[in-house]
């Protein structure tokens, strides 16, 4: 049975690459007639995650709420590789991602033309300059979603939010919006370092189930309120979540 499992999650990479190809292929040759724009990156990532990502690996997602009708920072605890997928079947947003996924062939590309900005947390300069991108990006009237933990986290508390964003918001008066989420299965956290091993360890199942809630808009100019209001409520969606439902973490 184990074998049979770690065949599908075999096939399921195979499809999910090479639609993603078929993808970026396609979205390429259509720039020579209509230009590359913020909106059609946003609609490219979209329909693949609907399309390929959800069907193929069978995630299923509870949602609770919809994304706020005001342009805003969005911040989100981090448990999977799966989470910004699942996260912008809702949201349209620009993802800020750690650097490190840069490396990996296909996915780079697919990311970078779908709107993810790339940051090196471990670098100053890197997490200047993508604090004045974010900025740049939402006065243009687009949402920002960031994982303020800084990487993925399989305790059952987030792990401690990052300030920078938090504070970054307040001096531009920019609303945080809130989203917390949580997985049912132990399999879907990030256990495992590496990518592969990861993915074939979390798609060696049938099925991923996933909830997500999204919170309503913190207005401050007081970048400690946003980060301390943000944390503790995505804190306690989380916990609730867990009850009676999260196998990973049964209370």
């Amino acid at each position: 049975m184990r074998i049979l499992l770690y065949i599908l999650a075999g096939l399921r990479a195979i499809v999910v690459f090479s639609m993603m190809a078929i993808f970026i292929g396609s979205y390429m040759l259509s720039t020579l007639i209509f230009p590359h724009t913020k909106k059609r990156a946003l609609r490219l990532r979209r329909n693949f995650v609907k399309y390929v990502i959800l069907p193929v690996l069978n995630i299923d997602i509870i949602v609770d709420g919809k994304p706020s009708s005001v342009v805003g920072l969005y911040v989100s605890n981090h448990r999977s590789f799966v989470d910004p997928m699942a996260i912008c079947y809702y949201l349209e947003a620009f993802v800020i991602a750690k650097a490190e996924v840069a490396n990996y062939p296909i996915i780079n590309k697919g990311a970078e033309l779908s709107g993810v900005i790339w940051v090196d947390r471990n670098n100053k300069d890197s997490r200047s300059a993508t604090r004045d991108k974010m900025i740049e990006i939402l006065e243009s009237g687009y949402n920002i979603l960031v994982f303020p933990e800084g990487t993925v986290s399989k305790d059952r508390e987030p792990l401690p939010f990052r300030k920078g964003t938090f504070l970054e918001a307040a001096e531009h008066h920019i609303p945080v919006i809130p989203i917390a989420m949580e997985f049912k299965s132990q399999k879907d956290l990030w256990m495992i370092e590496k990518f592969v091993p990861q993915y074939f360890f979390q798609f060696s199942k049938w099925k991923t189930s996933v909830k997500l809630k999204f919170g309503e808009p913190i207005y401050s100019n007081d970048g400690e309120f946003l980060w301390a209001t943000s944390e503790q409520w995505i804190k306690n969606e989380v916990s609730l979540m867990q009850k009676g439902w999260s196998e990973a973490f049964l209370a």
